[in-house]
């Protein structure tokens, strides 16, 4: 990505189609600052110093004192000397001078080397990447302050081209959350029942929100951030990058960023163990394909197999499955012809749905679904499982809608495969909430109203989702 002389924004392109896009001319003052920062100078030390640690070179000079590396660095911008100190005997100080003074940081090396959190592979780029820090955040620290005022981010072509086309497709394919009042009805023997008139909820949004998943960066050459169009300063680590769609973005910008996270498939290596909101994302889907293979696949032939879901596949074939779908996605053949076993093809369900980072019931709603099981009465327990279910991620609900609808079916098979509502809750209440920290004690103690929560949702699926 070449600097550009124009440091405005004037060029970029609000186009609509994107053929069309013009990029934003990227803004330069910050690169030139980086250019004009002053280079490193090694000052060795005449002679060879026998208490030099092996990781350090000539630039050690032994047991000085401060002023005595003052004095050998003086007048001389960018250089630079290490010194054991004589406080504490065993420990070592980068001596570094900048403008009119000469700066001291404590040294470590756990097989790199580092003053802060930013770790090298040498000494010499260690105080490279400091002196273009020092240099920067001197010139430019009222500017840097202000960078993030007047963001790029929100006006990018492809960026608010890619965001409509989200809305309009996840918007057609996915059911909204529906607000449900529970009351009694003296006119039928259930009773619960759904008021014909359901209450508006503007609690959810037709598309499924996902923040970034940003990790610390090194870019190789120049780069500039996609949230202020300002260039990404340093040697290493100048910057965050999101792991699932790519945005590089400085630091400090990162923390500005709207959750619009759109992952790129080239950047999902797995669907197994994979963030269901990611996963759904990258494949613009509604629901995790697994999910809707699978299911197809057992309502096609397994519907009255005695034991369904409880009985165990072959966990060998299971694997097998679960390979598929990582390496095949949505190709994976998971037909009788390759797996004649429905057990299988079960298991693999139920491992995609236990193996999931965050589970189908959130970590941070899950004392929520626990305390709402143990309400006593049938009304106030629905409604609290119901408002649990409102404040499930998008992708979250839809997923567990769908399934408890599947599940629903299942149990009017029943008098084949003697799987009640009840008998399924058993097997995956574990499988769809557990708590963020697990022990026995909370696992023995909260069986019953897993299980309670999934019968509930399985029996009640027409009236709570």
């Amino acid at each position: 990505m070449a600097a550009s002389s124009n440091s405005s924004l004037s060029g970029s392109s609000l186009s609509s189609d994107p053929d069309d896009y013009q990029p934003p001319i990227w803004k330069s003052y910050l690169y030139q600052l980086q250019q004009e920062a002053p280079r490193p100078k090694r000052v060795t030390c005449p002679q060879e110093m026998e208490t030099r640690p092996k990781y350090y070179g000539r630039e050690f000079h032994g047991m000085i004192s401060r002023d005595h590396a003052d004095d050998l660095l003086a007048g001389t911008e960018g250089a630079y000397l290490i010194r054991e100190s004589q406080r504490q005997p065993g420990t070592y100080t980068l001596a570094l001078r900048f403008g009119p003074q000469t700066l001291n940081y404590r040294l470590f090396y756990d097989g790199k080397h580092f003053v802060g959190e930013k770790r090298f592979e040498s000494v010499h780029d260690l105080v490279t990447d400091a002196l273009i820090t020092l240099y920067i955040e001197t010139k430019a620290a009222e500017y840097i302050a202000k960078m993030t005022t007047n963001p790029i981010y929100e006006h990018l072509g492809y960026t608010s081209l890619l965001k409509d086309k989200m809305v309009h497709r996840l918007s057609r394919g996915r059911t909204e959350p529906r607000r449900v009042t529970f009351q009694r009805d003296d006119r039928i023997s259930s009773p619960l029942v759904r008021r014909s008139a359901l209450k508006d909820t503007t609690e959810r949004q037709s598309s499924y929100e996902k923040i970034h998943n940003f990790k610390v960066h090194t870019f190789r050459g120049p780069h500039w951030c996609e949230y202020c169009a300002n260039f990404m300063w340093g040697l290493i680590a100048q910057g965050v990058r999101c792991s699932d769609c790519g945005l590089n973005v400085h630091k400090q910008c990162s923390k500005l960023v709207p959750s619009d996270c759109q992952p790129d498939l080239r950047r999902i290596k797995k669907v197994y163990s994979c963030d269901l909101t990611t996963l759904v994302k990258a494949h613009n889907t509604t629901r995790p394909m697994v999910v809707d293979m699978c299911i197809r696949e057992i309502e096609l032939r397994g519907m009255k197999s005695e034991g369904l879901y409880r009985v165990s596949g072959f966990s060998e074939h299971i694997e097998d499955v679960r390979l598929s779908f990582d390496r095949d996605g949505e190709k994976a053949d998971i037909s009788a012809s390759a797996y004649a076993d429905i057990n299988i093809i079960a298991g693999a369900l139920k491992l995609y749905l236990r193996d999931l980072p965050i589970p189908v019931i959130t970590f941070d709603l899950y004392s929520k679904f626990i305390q709402a099981a143990k309400i006593p009465n049938a009304e106030s327990r629905l409604e609290a499982i119901h408002e649990g279910l409102l404040q499930l991620p998008p992708a979250h609900y839809e997923t567990l809608r769908y399934l408890m609808a599947h599940l629903k079916r299942v149990t009017m098979f029943e008098k084949d495969n003697l799987m009640s509502a009840e008998n399924l809750g058993i097997v995956f209440g574990p499988t769809l909430m557990q708590p963020l920290e697990q022990n026995a004690l909370t696992t023995l103690n909260d069986m019953r109203q897993q299980k309670l929560v999934v019968q509930l949702m399985i029996e009640h699926e027409d009236v709570l989702f």
